[in-house]
């Protein structure tokens, strides 16, 4: 069997529906082989960082391995970007790579290239991937494939990259049949720190949970929300699990962060009890003061990775476990166990989002409010499986402001936030819930990062329902320089331009429009969802000032956000808890 072909039929084996790439000599074999077998659909895109993007997305939606290629030389470096997403957001991909011959490979010889277009992806490529190899050999091609997808899968899952020499893929070789690798069975080991956990919790007046993406990537947001029922306590999100509980939840809390819901980091800070389930805690959700953060608060954080635990705050009782394994232990343990439901508490988080509604962060502005924007479109988007969101202001707003059910997912960039994710996401999120329609959200700026992908959504006839917010800026950026730069906006609005995105739509052939007023929205957006199964665009026109807020103040903690506003809710000075 020639080693190209056995790569198609282990990807086959493996359940891969879809490989994302864009052609190069260097994966012709690859291409040919799985075309001829006509089992996976190639989706040819027009940028590999597209098809790095699409592959990530694959990852976190089917909890299997998504597939990019590219060919050598450049074609491998325009993964690097989809790559490192894939990597800090830990999603399971496999990047396959072509390379040149290997008699043209420079090895050791002192010079910077033998062969045409010859790049050593994967040493490049090694500190943002789980694992990377070469397939010097062509009979190690099986093991390889087999060993990038348990590494992938196991643990934090995350990207794996397997470079395949051209003369490799067109070796034959005497392979075995290819078999569909089982992903092993994550064990808890901390079964002894459960009574300690609930003894906490049972002793606390103000208890929130804290969870972030690695709910998705553990593939336990089922379990999570059989816990949250039994245990009945409110919870707070970061950006990775917008989607972590429906809007209508009465136990979900909003949004936490620099950009989080007011409300939202105000009850985070008031809490005395925290469990933090999958997520770092880093500097977007805790503010930089992280002595404040901690203050008496009692937290439990459960991560699967040991490094992730006492990293930035310290002081954290380790539950070093995979979620789905700790969700399903806890569940157990609770079984019958009559918890107490904390009514005060989630009275007192109740009027704090009544006191902070969202869409008056922005009361000054002109024209159409965002937030009011997002609540409108979530009303209207009911028939939506996915909501993708580029990287940017509109990123934020749709964090603080969307209504997802409980079947709808929120997909962005998170750990690597690049601009250009948000439209090969949604393509990928596409094929994969196809022939649900899919919402993509996005701004000026990141759409124009990979704006060439509007030719595979026409091409493929793709049902996604892009809405650009448009304020003719890099909006994030220009925030800071209206704060600390005494308002030169170099490169965000100096320098910077944006088209109509309107008329480029229909340039490709798809349907759009345009609103510039709240009066126009309702219209639009029944235009937008009168046929659910076509792409179609809708630039919405925002004002260049229009802030994201709120915003935690630099250097200050979580619960001081600008604009700053009188607090009706005092920040409570708590005391340590009793442990058992």
């Amino acid at each position: 069997m020639k080693v190209s072909d056995y790569v198609n039929s282990f990807l086959k084996k493996n359940e891969v529906k879809f490989i994302f790439e864009m052609s190069g000599g260097m994966i012709t074999h690859l291409l040919d082989s799985i075309y001829q077998k006509n089992e996976i659909k190639i989706v040819s895109m027009k940028h590999e960082q597209s098809a790095a993007f699409a592959a990530d997305t694959v990852g976190r939606l089917t909890g299997k391995p998504g597939i990019a290629m590219a060919t050598s030389g450049p074609g491998a470096t325009n993964l690097i970007t989809g790559i490192g997403s894939s990597y800090f957001d830990s999603s399971p991909t496999v990047f396959i790579t072509g390379q040149v011959n290997r008699n043209e490979l420079k090895k050791n010889r002192k010079i910077r290239q033998l062969g045409f277009q010859e790049t050593d992806i994967v040493s490049i490529i090694k500190p943002i991937t789980k694992k990377a190899f070469r397939a010097s050999n062509a009979k190690n091609v099986p093991y390889l494939l087999k060993k990038a997808y348990e590494v992938s899968t196991s643990g934090r899952p995350g990207p794996v990259l397997l470079d395949l020499p051209m003369d490799v893929q067109r070796t034959q070789i005497k392979a075995p049949k290819a078999k569909k690798v089982s992903i092993q069975a994550k064990k808890f080991y901390k079964n002894n720190i459960l009574k300690k956990l609930l003894f906490d919790l049972q002793n606390s007046k103000k208890p929130i949970i804290l969870v972030g993406g690695g709910i998705h990537s553990s593939h336990s947001l089922d379990l999570f929300r059989k816990f949250i029922h039994l245990i009945k306590i409110p919870v707070v999100n970061s950006l990775m699990a917008v989607d972590a509980l429906p809007y209508s939840e009465p136990l979900r809390v909003g949004f936490i962060g620099s950009y989080g819901n007011r409300w939202a980091n105000i009850t985070l800070s008031n809490s005395d009890f925290v469990l933090v389930l999958g997520s770092r805690l880093d500097v977007r959700q805790t503010g930089s003061q992280v002595k404040e953060f901690k203050e008496d608060k009692i937290i439990y954080h459960v991560d699967c990775e040991k490094g992730e635990i006492n990293n930035r705050i310290s002081g954290c009782a380790e539950v070093n476990s995979d979620l789905q394994a700790f969700l399903t232990n806890i569940i157990k343990y609770i079984g019958k166990k009559k918890i107490q439901a904390r009514n005060d508490w989630i009275n007192e988080i109740n009027s704090l989002k009544n006191s902070f509604p969202d869409y008056k962060e922005n009361s000054k502005i002109s024209g159409i409010n965002p937030n009011n924007f997002i609540h409108k479109l979530s009303k209207f988007s009911k028939k939506a499986s996915v909501i993708v969101s580029d990287v940017g202001q509109h990123q934020m707003w749709a964090a603080q402001s969307l209504e997802l059910h409980k079947n709808q997912r929120f997909v962005t960039s998170g750990g690597m936030g690049s601009m250009g994710f948000g439209l090969p996401s949604s393509i990928a999120a596409a094929f994969i819930q196809s022939p649900s329609p899919i919402v993509l959200i996005a701004g000026d700026g990141g759409f124009q990062s990979n704006i060439q992908e509007l030719q595979t959504v026409v091409h493929h006839n793709l049902p996604i329902k892009i809405v650009i917010l448009n304020n003719r800026c890099h909006g994030m950026v220009r925030q800071f320089q209206e704060q600390l730069f005494d308002k030169r906006y170099q490169s965000t609005l100096w320098g910077y331009s944006a088209p109509n995105f309107e008329k480029i739509a229909l340039s490709y052939g798809i349907r759009a429009k345009t609103v510039k007023t709240e009066s126009e929205i309702k219209k639009a957006l029944e235009w937008l969802w009168k046929r659910p199964k076509e792409p179609q665009l809708l630039q919405v026109m925002i004002d260049t000032f229009t802030n994201a807020y709120p915003k935690i103040a630099f250097g200050l903690p979580n619960y001081k956000m600008e604009p700053f506003q009188n607090l009706d809710v005092p920040i409570v000075h708590r005391l340590p808890k009793k442990s058992c």
